[in-house]
């Protein structure tokens, strides 16, 4: 595991970060390091994530147009964009592209550095060793309730700013290979290959059918 991110200096990722296309946002994302700030400090390292592209991804929540539900995504780029999916978990998404111009990217899995015990409680769950660390952040919704991520609480945050409670930086660690596959759990535009994540760690989300359909091997 990678050394723990307070070791180092986390910088926030400037907004212009995100005002690009979503699908070189989510590559460039994988290495980086999500912050919780509040009575509990964690991060994470991101490892998983999946690209939608706006209006013309069906995929997309943005595909129903500028709504009260999508309007971040049309807001400027940078801010997390929370849903509820299934009555009973949320998943985090940060906007991309210029405002006016929707697109996302999915937050599928992190890496825990710093928390850990703070994760557990929050997902209710123990842990009796390494091999259950990926029961804290491998899945979105995983991940949203190891780090409280709320719709109320976070929808609409600046993820570039340190100020926030929850944002984005870097710690100069440099991704290696990533893999490329198809988007999963989704049926509309499921064959697009828009999920990225580092090649061969342990915290990538999904069925073993799903994490054996990462193979395409691509160096950073």
């Amino acid at each position: 595991m990678p050394a723990p991110a307070s070791l180092r200096s986390v910088v926030p990722l400037d907004r212009t970060f995100f005002a690009r296309n979503p699908s070189r946002v989510a590559r460039d994302l994988l290495g980086k390091i999500l912050v919780r700030n509040g009575r509990a400090h964690l991060t994470a390292r991101i490892v998983e994530v999946e690209a939608y592209l706006g209006e013309n991804d069906p995929a997309a929540h943005a595909a129903a147009g500028n709504t009260a539900r999508t309007s971040v995504l049309f807001g400027p780029p940078g801010h997390a964009y929370v849903y509820f999916i299934y009555g009973n978990h949320y998943c985090l998404n940060v906007s991309c592209e210029r405002e006016g111009k929707a697109g996302s990217v999915l937050f599928r899995a992190l890496e825990p550095l710093e928390g850990v015990d703070q994760m557990a409680r929050a997902r209710g769950i123990a842990l009796q060793g390494p091999r259950d660390l990926p029961k804290l952040t491998a899945g979105p919704g995983r991940l949203a309730e190891a780090f409280g991520i709320t719709r109320s609480r976070d929808n609409g945050s600046d993820l570039t700013s340190s100020a926030s409670g929850l944002w984005i930086g870097e710690d100069g660690f440099r991704a290696g290979r990533i893999q490329i596959s198809p988007r999963i759990g989704i049926t509309k535009a499921a064959d697009q290959p828009l999920r990225y994540a580092l090649a061969e760690n342990t915290f990538v989300s999904g069925p073993k059918n799903a994490r054996q359909r990462l193979r395409t091997p691509f160096r950073m």
